[in-house]
């Protein structure tokens, strides 16, 4: 079904026309999600997949206060690694793209609503489409086949991780024809290191979010592209 699935966003993404392309691959996860566990009506599912996100995905009414502590928390875990990872990874995208010799100081200039729609569109067409399959659906499920067998800072992890690890970074591959998108093999280890260490995929929605916030951000500051 992972690869099932990643084939479908891998053809999507070359048939649709760029503008939808981000919108439809979204759409494809999302249904893939629906219908592969979503759809069953087994008690406790959502939360066995951790796709609960506070009981806004499970078929009883919505408790806010639950809902409310449920995206703190996962805010919290966000901001916690971004403050731990985003500095370093600054300083090697500077290195990597030779920013500073190409196109001078850093320039944050984006107004309010650019950003706005950035931060929804970043939430709800890509991480949390993307995290609800790799890390709700396929993370899980691999790790029915492969038991996790360590245990790293507090989470219980295994092969599990690192397979839909790579199958995440195969189907940014596959979307975007260039071997630098494999990168994102590594922090998507990282968003599943959240999900086992959590218990759902909203810390993981969060982290991956504010990543591909900051790097568009300093792309559009350093002056390499004007979208995403």
């Amino acid at each position: 079904m992972a690869f099932l699935v990643t084939a479908l966003v891998g053809a999507v993404s070359q048939l649709v026309p760029e503008r939808y392309a981000g919108t439809a691959i979204g759409f494809c996860f999302l249904i893939a999600t629906y219908v592969l566990v979503l759809k069953s009506d087994t008690p406790g599912i959502e939360k066995h997949y951790g796709l609960s996100l506070g009981g806004l995905l499970e078929p009883e009414p919505i408790a806010l206060g639950r809902l409310f502590k449920a995206t703190l928390w996962a805010l919290c875990w966000a901001v916690g690694f971004s403050l731990l990872l985003f500095p370093p990874f600054w300083f090697g995208y500077v290195q990597w793209y030779g920013v500073q010799s190409r196109s001078g100081t850093f320039v944050p200039s984006v107004d309010g609503l650019t950003l706005l729609d950035q931060v929804f569109a970043q939430l709800t067409v890509i991480a949390l489409p993307e995290e609800a399959f790799y890390r709700g659906y396929l993370q899980t499920a691999l790790d029915r086949i492969w038991r996790p067998r360590f245990k790293v800072l507090g989470a219980r992890v295994g092969l599990g991780l690192v397979v839909a690890s790579a199958v995440f970074a195969l189907g940014h591959l596959l979307t975007e024809p260039f071997l630098g998108r494999l990168a994102v093999f590594f922090p998507s280890l990282v968003f599943g290191w959240l999900r086992a260490r959590t218990g759902g995929i909203g810390a993981a929605v969060a982290f991956h979010a504010a990543c591909n916030l900051f790097t568009w951000y300093l792309g559009r500051g350093y002056g390499l592209f004007d979208d995403p």
